[in-house]
């Protein structure tokens, strides 16, 4: 197990569990692949699944459901790698991001939003 470092910024922790170190060796490979795609690829293509989901109303909310399950799911992956560097505050509002997105997410499955 890694001793976290004594240089860390304040409210920052190092990776401290054996689980965490199987979730960074499963997302290597699309860590790896992401970060050979342009940078714009993935902006365009996370911000074009958003509003697709955000638009999509009445028969095909279901769709707008899908979309926006990606995007959550994405931000999610996000998060979740960076947990352990991230400061608190900042873990805060990415927390609060992707817990509102999963809550538009699960209007848009039940046709509320």
């Amino acid at each position: 197990m890694a001793k976290p470092s004594s240089n860390l910024p304040k409210g920052v922790r190092g990776p401290s569990r054996p689980g965490r170190a199987a979730v960074e060796r499963r997302s290597l490979p699309f860590v790896i692949m992401l970060s050979r795609m342009p940078k714009w690829i993935i902006v365009v293509l996370m911000a074009s699944f958003l509003f697709l989901g955000l638009i999509q109303t009445g028969d095909l909310a279901w769709l707008g459901g899908i979309f926006l399950s990606i995007v959550t799911l994405f931000l999610a992956w996000l998060l979740v790698l960076a947990w352990p560097v991230l400061p608190t505050q900042a873990r805060f509002i990415r927390l609060v991001v992707v817990l509102a997105a999963a809550g538009i997410t699960v209007f848009k499955f039940t046709g509320n939003f």
